[in-house]
């Protein structure tokens, strides 16, 4: 065709030949038996029978494991352990009482045994409407305090005394003045005075309009009057793997 005349035919270069890559070469399989490669060992190989036809069952008519074989037959006959069960309980025919309906407390002493006495709580008696006689609550004790009991010793007693209007203790005539009534001296006078700092109030924002270039505008790495300038690399053109290397100054 007029296109492939077109195109530039380039001269073929052996070097390109390589030949087929390992994907073109057919090894012999490990798997199985037939056509096995003959360099590995061989395992024993095992088939899967079909299915039997249903044909047999009316060929062989056998029964299967059905029978029930009691557990307690042996290969020696039937076993001859103990075997226990449990019955349900009998009904009482005769009722017989238990240690608690007896009371032996309420038997009569015998051969001349000592009984302890025995009490007996009775009601409340009515008062008579002519006793006159005073219930406890009824007496007053003389306080225990003051010295006003007759037959019990007295401690010191003590009075607390109103203020007196005039000439009192209360009463400050002289005008005295108290000890809040003084102001206190400034110790930086009599003594050595510390330095005394103050705090200056929040500087107002500038208000320039003009824009001003953040941190990330400046590119410190690429400064290298001062500091020394890391190696640069840069990638070239790839070369031919069929061109012949310059070799200069060969040893003889």
């Amino acid at each position: 065709s007029t296109k492939s005349q077109m195109e530039k035919k380039y001269p073929a270069i052996a070097g390109r030949e390589k030949g087929p890559g390992p994907g073109r070469y057919g090894l012999p399989p490990t798997i199985g038996f037939i056509g096995h490669d003959f360099t590995k060992p061989t395992s024993p190989a095992y088939s899967f029978h079909g299915r039997i036809n249903d044909n047999m069952y009316c060929v062989d008519s056998s029964p299967g494991p059905q029978y029930h074989v009691d557990a307690k037959i042996t290969r020696f006959g039937k076993d001859g352990t103990p075997a226990y069960s449990m019955l349900g309980r009998m009904k009482e025919l005769f009722q017989t009482p238990g240690p608690g309906a007896y009371s032996p407390e309420k038997a009569p002493p015998c051969n001349l045994q000592r009984r302890p006495p025995s009490y007996t709580m009775g009601s409340r008696t009515h008062y008579r409407s002519t006793d006159s006689v005073p219930a406890p609550n009824k007496y007053c004790l003389p306080p225990l305090m003051g010295p006003q009991v007759p037959n019990k010793p007295a401690s010191a007693s003590y009075t607390i005394s109103g203020s007196y209007s005039t000439g009192g203790p209360s009463v400050d005539l002289a005008k005295t003045p108290g000890p809040c009534r003084y102001n206190s001296t400034d110790p930086g006078i009599y003594l050595r005075r510390q330095p005394a700092f103050s705090m200056l109030g929040r500087h107002s924002l500038p208000r320039d309009a003009t824009k001003k270039p953040g941190p990330g505008t400046y590119n410190p790495e690429k400064v290298t009057v001062d500091k020394t300038r890391a190696p640069a690399f840069s990638l070239g053109i790839r070369h031919s793997e069929f061109v012949t290397p310059l070799v200069v100054n060969v040893s003889d």
